[in-house]
């Protein structure tokens, strides 16, 4: 039993040094097995200042420059009208629209040619007479020479009635010449309101059309828009787009915004203006009255700014990595948003190199890999 008691206790220290010595191979092995990961493999670029042309969108609705109500100038039976005087027709500038029976109007003329020939010859006859009057009055003292006995009064008169029949015969031709009602430009008939045999007033309205030369439309510019508005509007060309199956696109100019901001909106118009929108004189295509279109002109141009994907700036911070491989944020000053991109002035600097596949949980100061320099490093392994 003495045996036992001194033997015991050295095989409890002989079993426990083998487990020590198992658990520490175990622990090496596992070590050995399970190294430590690599740090993550992120995709970068390399971005650099540049210009940036700004481009300012917005839609509005194509409008004509002006619409007109057509009125006769004298009154009389319509005599007949233009074949395209019609809802939808097409006229061009100088056509006749209607005529009015001028038989009237060209008695009126000849009437009062009539009256101005009496006059030139009242005219002729009293210059004559002023003539021998003043050749008399030579002869006579000259207390006895009055402007009525040289005929000054009477020469006045007659100079009076030859101006008033000219006036006469002036508005008795242009009331012949109004008979005619032409088109005042090219022009889409809106209405027609007569027809032929119908007697009509001087002043009655009888038809509507709308100028095809010129449209506009009133684009609407939003408030972080309108700081990139050039100070010089007038001349800047715009392209006027309607979309749909089959797109229609044309080029029109800026010519003036309206002046006012909307107190509803809090936005301005800015007038774009489009020749020829029917095609009339050109074979382009034709942009009806009424047309949807979506307008884009330049605006300012950005100078040393970054363009970014928008996908990339979490809360306006992007990651890049520095020469250690390390990870650090930028944060950054965006002053233009367009599109699927962004533009910042500040926060970046030259030859920065962004993070565009950033780590699930990125953090300043975590080491990564560059994908592309861990594809180089591959290809000379091989």
């Amino acid at each position: 039993m003495k045996g036992l008691r001194w033997i015991l206790p050295l095989v409890v220290l002989g079993l426990g040094y083998l487990g020590y010595t198992a658990i520490a191979a175990t622990e090496s092995e596992t070590l050995v097995d399970n190294p430590a990961p690599p740090p993550p493999i992120v995709d970068t670029q390399f971005i650099t200042p540049t210009q940036h042309q700004v481009v300012i969108t917005g839609h509005g609705e194509l409008m004509p420059l002006e619409t007109t109500q057509i009125s006769a100038q004298v009154s009389g039976e319509v005599m007949d009208w233009h074949p395209n005087f019609v809802a939808g027709g097409i006229v061009k500038r100088g056509d006749v629209l209607f005529s009015i029976e001028a038989d009237n109007y060209q008695a009126a003329v000849l009437s009062a040619e009539a009256d101005l020939a009496s006059a030139q010859a009242a005219l002729i006859e009293e210059q004559a007479q002023a003539a021998v009057a003043k050749r008399q009055a030579k002869s006579l003292p000259p207390t006895q020479v009055t402007d009525l006995y040289l005929r000054k009064p009477q020469l006045l008169t007659a100079k009076a009635r030859v101006k008033s029949a000219q006036a006469a015969l002036k508005r008795a031709q242009r009331d012949l010449d109004n008979c005619q009602v032409t088109a005042p430009y090219d022009a889409l008939v809106v209405s027609r309101d007569i027809g032929v045999g119908q007697y009509i007033s001087a002043g009655t309205t009888v038809g509507t059309i709308n100028n095809v030369e010129v449209a506009e439309v009133h684009v609407p510019v939003a408030g972080f828009d309108s700081a990139f508005l050039p100070e010089q509007l007038e001349g800047i060309q715009a392209s006027l787009t309607r979309n749909g199956t089959s797109p229609i696109h044309r080029e029109g100019t800026v010519v003036r915004d309206l002046g006012i901001v909307e107190q509803s909106t809090r936005m301005m118009r800015v007038v774009v203006r489009l020749d020829d929108p029917y095609g009339i004189s050109s074979p382009k295509p034709t942009l009806p009255f009424g047309s949807y279109v979506e307008v884009a002109f330049n605006g300012t141009t950005l100078d040393a700014v970054f363009k970014l994907p928008q996908a990339l700036a979490n809360n306006r911070q992007v990651w890049v990595v520095d020469g250690k491989g390390q990870l650090s944020s930028r944060a950054l000053n965006i002053v233009r948003a367009e599109g699927q991109y962004l533009y910042a002035d500040q926060g970046l600097s030259a030859n920065d190199q962004i993070v565009t596949t950033p780590p699930e949980f990125p953090e300043a100061g975590m080491t990564v890999r560059v994908a592309s320099q861990v594809a180089q490093e591959n290809d000379d392994d091989e």
